[in-house]
């Protein structure tokens, strides 16, 4: 048989990563840009990113863990309720999965058989599959996605840094922003095309929400910088 892939089965790391990365770069890139907005040396701007990037690498591993987690003890939770039921009420939950099957469209006597099957080879797999929507392809992982996210983080956040340190500093507001809408260019597109979905849609998505929050950090920071000055 001619062998299938889905992309489907890359979701739960693919989006940690996605969202790592990504805040990675913009986070880190706009307190760089804050910041150089309202000095007039390297050492602060410098500072403020790397803080921002060992804060931030934490924070989103920390929150994805938490998140991804409390999903988790809700699919157990649920997981753990079905199969009380299967075993107090096995006629009722078989008649439940088989009225689910004719919703999808099959007839009331296949629909019956078809559950009857399934129930026999695991009850609580079919209807944690069809009814709760919980399969191994789709539950979550707190410690994949704190991982994925945390690292993409530092991988995405490491490159604001390097601008930092090497761009000049007449032209830092400037380098940030270009260097940045560069990067979250290419990772729109990566991640597109790792998750089989439209490169354009994503590039552009992520360009213009990275290209506002930028914009709103260098307005403030100018302003701080105007007052201080002041």
């Amino acid at each position: 048989m001619r062998e299938e892939h889905h992309f489907i089965t890359r979701s739960n790391w693919l989006r940690a990563a996605v969202l790592g990365a990504n805040d990675g770069i913009l986070s880190t890139a706009s307190i760089a840009i804050g910041i150089a907005a309202a000095s007039t040396t390297r050492d602060p701007i410098i500072l403020a990113a790397i803080a921002g990037l060992v804060a931030g690498a934490f924070s989103m591993a920390a929150g994805e863990y938490v998140s991804v987690g409390s999903q988790a003890d809700t699919e157990a939770a649920d997981m753990e309720r079905e199969r009380q039921e299967l075993i107090a009420h096995p006629e009722e939950e078989l008649e439940e999965l088989a009225e689910i099957y004719e919703e999808r469209g099959l007839n009331p006597a296949l629909a019956l058989e078809v559950a009857k099957a399934l129930t026999e080879k695991d009850a609580l797999v079919a209807h944690a599959r069809d009814e709760l929507g919980i399969s191994d392809l789709t539950a979550a992982n707190p410690l994949q996605a704190a991982i994925a996210s945390g690292l993409a983080f530092t991988l995405g956040g490491m490159l604001p840094v390097l601008v930092t340190i090497f761009a000049p500093l007449q032209q830092m507001v400037v380098s940030q922003y270009i260097s940045a809408t560069l990067f979250l260019m290419l990772l729109g597109a990566i991640s597109a095309k790792t998750g089989g979905s439209s490169i354009l849609k994503a590039v552009l998505r992520l360009s213009f929400w990275g290209t506002l929050a930028m914009g709103a950090t260098a307005l403030v920071g100018y302003l701080f910088g105007i007052g201080f000055a002041h």
